[in-house]
């Protein structure tokens, strides 16, 4: 694993940057890593995976069915029994149901093609009446099922993680936020390419829960996201840029495409 030198910040442990071909390359090994993680006690797999919706995920999702449906069944059957994920957000006054829901969303592209039981993938109700409480019960089940082990997390175009809006501390919790402009548009094409229809606001886990994972896997793939991962790389850890405060992670590693890296 190619190992880049130290982002200028004092005091905090350097990215791993794992730089690769392109989308289909990082799918593939990013998909490899979640499933060592599960299928391997010794690499943290007990404790509950972090999974995350978009774009970005959706060729890992589909490479992890492809490699599941390689290995042998009882592995298969290993694999099912023992999954337990929670996801980092949900949008608040989408049901399960709203195909536009990321809890419909991980329906699609990994409860059904995996075989997992849906209570085994964890995402915040979008619809609780109280968003806030929802929220707080969301993280206490995190907490209370060991914390998670490895974060997959993908990069937004204003630098956030999860929906942590910039500006954002590194001990924010799980809450009820609104959404930024940006971040509507950014998600438009699920709502028929309309900002204005994307929800205004969502539950997401916060920095607080996502820094005390074991291991981060932060991906970012395209052109597109160029511009912010190079502001990752080179700017000061700040509440401007939420993504920044994963440097001070003991394990993070980038896993990105040549588009990204150099575009």
């Amino acid at each position: 694993m190619p190992s880049f030198g130290p982002c200028p910040s004092e005091g905090v442990t350097e990215f791993q940057l794992v730089a690769l071909r392109d989308g289909a390359a990082v799918a593939d090994w990013v998909s490899k890593a979640v499933l060592d993680e599960r299928l391997d006690p010794q690499a943290g797999g007990t404790r509950p995976l972090g999974l995350a919706t978009g774009r970005t995920m959706e060729p890992i999702y589909a490479c992890l069915a492809d490699r599941v449906a390689r290995h042998p069944p009882v592995d298969q059957e290993r694999l099912r029994r023992g999954w337990l994920s929670f996801n980092l957000d949900e949008y608040v006054g989408l049901a399960a149901a709203d195909p536009r829901s990321f809890t419909a969303v991980m329906a699609r592209h990994l409860v059904g093609p995996l075989g997992l039981e849906a209570a085994a993938v964890r995402l915040p109700d979008g619809t609780a009446p109280d968003p806030l409480a929802e929220a707080q019960r969301y993280a206490a089940a995190v907490a209370a099922a060991g914390g998670i082990g490895l974060q997959l997390l993908g990069l937004g175009l204003n630098g956030h993680v999860g929906f942590n809006e910039p500006p954002c501390r590194p001990e924010s919790r799980c809450r009820c936020l609104r959404l930024s402009e940006a971040t509507r548009l950014q998600n438009a094409a699920a709502f028929g390419g309309e900002a204005t229809a994307v929800p205004t606001q969502a539950i997401t886990l916060g920095l607080g829960e996502i820094l005390a994972a074991r291991r981060l896997l932060l991906v970012v793939t395209g052109a597109a996201k160029a511009a912010v991962l190079r502001r990752l790389l080179q700017e000061f850890a700040s509440a401007q840029l939420p993504a920044s405060w994963l440097r001070h992670h003991p394990d993070c590693t980038l896993v990105v495409d040549r588009a990204a890296l150099e575009g």
